[in-house]
């Protein structure tokens, strides 16, 4: 098998003296969609924050490609290729969705520029006609999909969204799964962090559950379909 183009060995991270992840192990093919999936708490959040190296593993390694990136600074990690996309959105809201994109416009690790302005706005039309609000005035749905497209925008090797569907209207989430799905026809590499199972089953192509700190199954997105005995100790709410 090809190497990963993101990898997770035996991490172990903590928050001061508590310890939040334990020895975790996970692997993203180039291509895939993986759905990292578990209740609150159960450390999805933690395991971004480290591949991102905003907190870093005391134990274990995170490699991008088969090169260890654990300990960097997180603006040499995003150099790298990882693109993260936090849970609390975090746009620029006195500046306008154009600026909000110019401002994260860079080449990707190899000097690559496939995503720019006009492929943002092919691929993300609403945004278009919004190109000159202020991105403070947008909706959540559209905060969600500007701090996707920012993100776009650095021209990443992965694309780590971080609970993309929280606090969205259905009909908004509906819109968000369905640009997802768009993307991840288009080869891009994405990692999501996600409670809402029923939310990654039509979108991811494999999944990681992660309970308590500890990676607990991984499989393709119909094994863990085929798996209620899975779904209901671990993802059922």
């Amino acid at each position: 098998m090809d190497t990963p183009i993101l990898e997770m060995r035996g991490a172990n991270v903590f928050y001061g003296a508590s310890q939040i992840l334990f020895g975790v192990n996970l692997a993203v093919q180039r291509g895939q969609t993986m759905a990292l999936l578990g209740r609150n708490g159960a450390g999805k959040s933690t395991t971004f924050k480290a591949i991102a190296g905003i907190a870093p593993p005391r134990g274990g390694q995170v490699l991008l490609s088969g090169h260890p990136v654990s300990g960097q600074a997180p603006y040499l990690v995003a150099r790298a290729g990882i693109g993260y996309v936090p849970e609390d959105r975090q746009v620029f809201p006195e500046h306008t969705v154009d600026d909000n994109l110019i401002v994260a416009a860079k080449r990707g690790p190899r000097g690559d520029r496939h995503w720019t302005t006009e492929r943002i706005y092919e691929v993300f039309p609403i945004l278009a006609g919004m190109r000159n609000r202020m991105a403070g005035r947008l909706s959540g749905g559209e905060q969600q999909m500007l701090t996707i497209a920012r993100t776009l925008m650095g021209n990443p090797d992965i694309l780590l969204l971080d609970e993309p569907s929280e606090g969205l209207a259905p009909i908004v989430v509906r819109a968000i799964g369905d640009l997802i799905r768009q993307l991840r026809d288009m080869g891009v590499t994405i990692l999501i962090a996600e409670q809402n199972m029923h939310f990654c089953l039509g979108i991811a192509t494999h999944a990681t559950v992660i309970d308590k700190g500890q990676v607990v199954y991984s499989a393709t997105i119909d094994e863990l379909r085929g798996n209620d005995a899975i779904m209901q100790r671990y993802l059922a709410v």
